[in-house]
């Protein structure tokens, strides 16, 4: 998730298992230093985009790497803060858990963490909340700015600490079983239109968890559906299907790079052609056709498909002006076209860009 909510995390954490030990302030500052510490892996040089994609929450994320790295840190900690002398075995539990919170949220977005390196290599990415989300983060950074501001430890701080995190934590827990719902529902919805597909993964839509994206996978194309929690029985839902293009990566299927994506993505990938190269896309992140993670991977010669130096590719945009009061809308439950995944011969027949554009209530 987003550094500021790393940040409280461990904080609020750390204020719990040390704040009476060397005070909520000291504990707060230590628990929000720990919080961060996984993601400094971002200052690990990389030979090409794809590899600094798909290895950052690596290593530094695993649950085993954090168990040895806790009494070694804690140990310092011990020896910096004379209120911690008598409870080191407290103070390793402590540092283990600012770090491992930090690795099991990020699991929880669809970027997916590498948990159990390196038992298991792949990453577990479970998608039920997204990068930012104000229900979850804001409470803690409440709480976590009174620790700040607390001179000495008190009963009401910690009842309010233990408090936060355990709503935070059944908050978290929720979003799967939601997840899980959307998922069955999208379902249900596509074979009452005939559509049967081979996965279907909903994830949880920018900044909330009322609003999901589902996308369902076949060989040759996807479907995208904007289910929201407000949304009637009698609301059908606007279905968006997209081609696949794999006849783009046909050719591809053995390089190193396109492998890679591959796995990263758990094959919910999509080829476009963007002047003479193949890009693909992580059609987990980021709405079409603006996705977050594009790469070159491929150019065309002589009407052939060829490996490429991977490059990371910005020719589109990542949001769209319109998607916030479409997003507005939908989260509010009201029916509203995403003119971006509009087909472009839809516009031209009959409607036009305006006139399906959202408008926000």
């Amino acid at each position: 998730m987003d550094s500021i909510t790393q940040f409280v995390l461990g904080a609020a954490v750390s204020t719990v298992c040390l704040g009476k030990k060397i005070g909520p302030r000291k504990a707060a500052l230590v628990g929000g230093a720990l919080g961060t510490l996984p993601d400094l892996d971002v200052l690990i040089p990389f030979d090409d985009p794809i590899d600094s994609f798909v290895y950052h929450r690596g290593w530094s994320h695993s649950l085993f790497v954090h168990a040895l790295a806790a009494p070694v840190i804690g140990e310092g900690l011990v020896r910096l803060f004379k209120g911690l002398r008598d409870a080191r075995m407290q103070t390793y539990l402590a540092v283990f858990l600012c770090l491992s919170t930090h690795a099991i949220i990020d699991a929880m977005t669809i970027y997916g963490t590498r948990l159990f390196w390196p038992f298991y290599a792949d990453p577990v990415g479970v998608g039920s909340i997204f990068i930012v989300d104000p229900i979850y983060s804001l409470p803690l950074l409440g709480v976590v700015i009174w620790a700040l501001f607390a001179k000495d430890w008190s009963r009401s701080l910690g009842r309010s600490m233990s408090a936060v995190l355990v709503l935070t934590s059944a908050y978290m827990g929720l979003t799967v079983l939601v997840q899980s719902h959307m998922e069955d529902r999208a379902r249900a919805i596509l074979e009452a239109r005939g559509t049967q597909p081979d996965q279907v993964l909903a994830i949880a839509a920018p900044f909330n968890s009322v609003v999901w994206k589902v996308i369902a996978l076949e060989e040759d194309r996807y479907h995208n559906l904007y289910l929201s929690l407000l949304d009637t029985e009698d609301q059908p839902p606007e279905i968006y299907t997209h081609p696949r293009h794999p006849e783009l990566v046909g050719c591809l299927q053995d390089s190193e790079a396109y492998r890679k994506l591959d796995w990263f993505s758990r094959g919910y990938l999509r080829a476009e052609q963007v002047d003479d190269k193949v890009v693909v896309s992580d059609l987990r992140m980021g709405l079409t056709p603006g996705y977050v993670f594009r790469f070159a991977v491929g150019k065309l010669e002589d009407g052939q498909t060829v490996a490429m130096a991977p490059e990371r590719d910005l020719s589109t945009r990542r949001v769209d002006s319109e998607d916030f009061c479409w997003l507005q809308n939908r989260l509010q439950g009201l029916p509203s076209v995403r003119t971006a995944e509009l087909p472009a011969e839809t516009l031209v027949a009959g409607t036009s860009q305006s006139e399906a554009a959202p408008s926000c209530s």
